[in-house]
């Protein structure tokens, strides 16, 4: 099988092209003008230049191509909305169309987010799209109403996915920040912090969007990717500060004066047009605030899929991973200094 992979320089693309290719599939990835990279050049991956945004460059990669695993979004970048409407929103639709004109099959990944939060139950993937009203949530979710109409009213041979929260070797936005706070003596727990955090391990969200690629009974479908066995949050975070040699957090900081403390920050950024993202936001406040669960009933009975990796030895790997990063970082200090 032919496949591109948009966004395939990324955290989970690269974690993609490496199953891929274990399994013996052509893989090439779409990645931006400007972008580095020359890892997956490197080994050998056909690295073809465009961006989602102009269809134009869509062209050349997508040519005799038999899938497209869509990953290429906008987020963790403290942006406009009409910013990432651009990428998460008319580029998913570029490259539907483009896949269309080469009746190559999607594989669209979605996000939990689009459920919105604390919802008081295990979302299903029949529940309502109804995102907290913050940029990345809500292109995410316009995003997928579109590749749901594309199937509905094109015929796009396309399955939507909808992974959890995803970490694991590489994971600088979500692994590495918490780390790095917890390292720094900052880290706090929002609330009581029994409340589960939405975290799947990289490699079973692999899983899922291979099972997805390659079952001819999902076309048309959406599926939740992530773990039914999730960690609370004052779990995820003792886990992440043992593994990397920190003291867990003890402080608890109630949910709702956090939260307006956020919502005071982000007026801040935006009155002043700061292209910083708040110390606090919001949106980080009712992600490890609020109890967030998801059902993966529908792609256990579809498609086969269980998740592999427990949440604590996911930690593990990912804290290996980063302790070598951190040990080598001095070292190049060193060497650049002599």
């Amino acid at each position: 099988m032919e496949v591109l992979i948009t966004g395939g320089n990324g955290l989970l693309g690269r974690h993609v092209v490496s199953a891929l290719q274990e399994r013996g599939d052509s893989v090439r990835i779409l990645a931006l003008p400007d972008e580095d990279a020359s890892l997956l050049e490197e080994r050998g991956v056909p690295v073809h230049r465009g961006d989602i945004r102009r269809a134009e460059t869509l062209r050349a990669a997508m040519s005799d191509v038999d899938a497209v695993v869509h990953l290429a979004g906008m987020m963790g970048v403290w942006r406009p909305i009409a910013d990432y409407h651009a990428v998460n929103v008319s580029g998913t639709e570029n490259v539907c169309r483009a896949a269309l004109a080469e009746a190559a099959r999607v594989v669209h990944v979605s996000s939990w987010t689009v459920y919105g939060m604390n919802l008081g139950a295990p979302a299903h993937e029949d529940f309502p799209l109804t995102p907290f009203r913050e940029p990345y949530a809500v292109t995410k979710a316009a995003g997928d109403k579109a590749v749901q109409r594309m199937i509905a009213e094109d015929g796009l041979p396309a399955v939507t996915v909808r992974p959890g929260t995803f970490f694991g070797p590489g994971d600088q936005l979500h692994f590495g920040r918490m780390a790095d706070r917890l390292r720094a003596g900052k880290g706090v727990i929002v609330g009581r912090g029994d409340n589960a955090l939405p975290f799947v391990y990289v490699t079973d969200v692999v899983q899922g969007l291979l099972l997805a690629l390659d079952s001819e009974r999902a076309l048309g479908q959406a599926y939740n990717i992530t773990t039914d066995r999730p960690l609370t949050q004052a779990q995820m975070l003792r886990a992440i500060a043992d593994e990397v040699g920190a003291s867990p957090p003890h402080r608890h900081i109630p949910y709702h004066p956090l939260y307006g403390a956020g919502w005071v920050a982000e007026r801040v950024a935006q009155i002043t047009r700061s292209k910083h993202q708040p110390i606090v936001t919001r949106l980080g406040v009712k992600l490890f605030g609020t109890d967030n669960r998801h059902s993966i009933d529908k792609a256990r009975r579809e498609l086969g899929f269980e998740p592999r990796v427990e949440l604590a030895e996911g930690v593990r790997m990912a804290a290996n991973w980063y302790r070598g990063q951190k040990q080598a970082a001095p070292a190049a200090e060193m060497a650049v200094a002599r």
